[in-house]
């Protein structure tokens, strides 16, 4: 935008949209330092803290705590994939804050709530430990079978993440057991070509019909940090909708066309 005499103007930004980046961005006062322990628990607090003043977190707890209360009451397990850096995102850290307080509410121990994330770092890992996490060593890219019911907490994870969990608890029996607390399927089906979503990602192809979809509220300043979130279950009654030859030797997936897969794997490291 210029004005009369043709000088480059900064264009204005809505102060809603600014608070939102300031939430996404990485924190730079902690760049390329080390953030010790105890001023990193005291930011998850905080964060902690300001989550549950939040209206939209109170609509969260009940709708949660309804539809999970049977699993609930039967104790459930908690896997949490791809949280990103917490000690330098404040998005990954009010995600981080907002675990704390559904595992309180679901009352799920934080020991049966497994955590991993390639890009952690040692503090972060000694952090959650000392919250009482169990930190997995190994990079499961998803693949994780659900022995129990368990609710899977995958917030903005890549589609690979998704659709190798489902091809790892893809039957009738397995399925109904996961809860999965994360991105919207309908809302990758809306933004993907139907064939290459069904080429590149059978198993959310496969799935969404029966896919029992219920959107979660989000305020305006943490709109970065928890659009587009769902709970996501699979009731047998739909599972069973689904054709016979549905669950035949699923093969796992390999991603051969996918130039930007939205995960690391097991073989770049961590």
């Amino acid at each position: 935008m210029t004005d009369s005499g043709g000088e480059w103007q900064q264009p204005r930004r809505r102060k809603g949209a600014a608070q939102r980046e300031k939430l996404y961005q990485p924190d730079h006062q902690d760049a390329g330092i080390s953030v010790d322990k105890s001023r990193l628990q005291q930011r998850l607090t905080d964060a902690v803290a300001e989550l549950r003043c939040e209206d939209f977190w109170l609509e969260w707890k009940e709708l949660l705590s309804r539809c999970l209360a049977t699993e609930s009451s039967d104790g459930l397990d908690c896997v949490c994939y791809g949280l990103g850096s917490f000690s330098s995102c404040i998005s990954s850290r009010f995600q981080l804050a907002m675990l704390l307080l559904l595992l309180d509410t679901l009352r799920i121990p934080r020991s049966q709530c497994s955590v991993f994330d390639p890009v952690f770092t040692p503090v972060e890992c000694e952090v959650l430990k000392a919250l009482g996490f169990t930190v997995l060593s190994e990079n499961e890219e998803g693949k994780r079978a659900a022995s129990r019911p368990t609710l899977f907490y995958l917030m903005h994870c890549g589609k690979a993440l998704y659709n190798n969990l489902l091809w790892k608890n893809w039957s009738l029996q397995a399925l109904p057991r996961l809860t999965i607390l994360g991105n919207s399927f309908r809302g990758i089906q809306e933004r993907m070509v139907q064939r290459e979503l069904q080429r590149d990602y059978s198993f959310i192809a496969d799935v969404l019909s029966a896919c029992e979809e219920t959107a979660l509220p989000c305020s305006p300043r943490f709109l970065d940090v928890f659009n587009d979130t769902a709970l996501l279950r699979f009731l047998p009654q739909r599972l069973n909708s689904l054709p016979p030859q549905t669950w035949t030797d699923p093969p796992e997936p390999q991603y051969l066309y996918c130039e930007d897969l939205e995960i690391i794997r097991r073989d770049q490291g961590s």
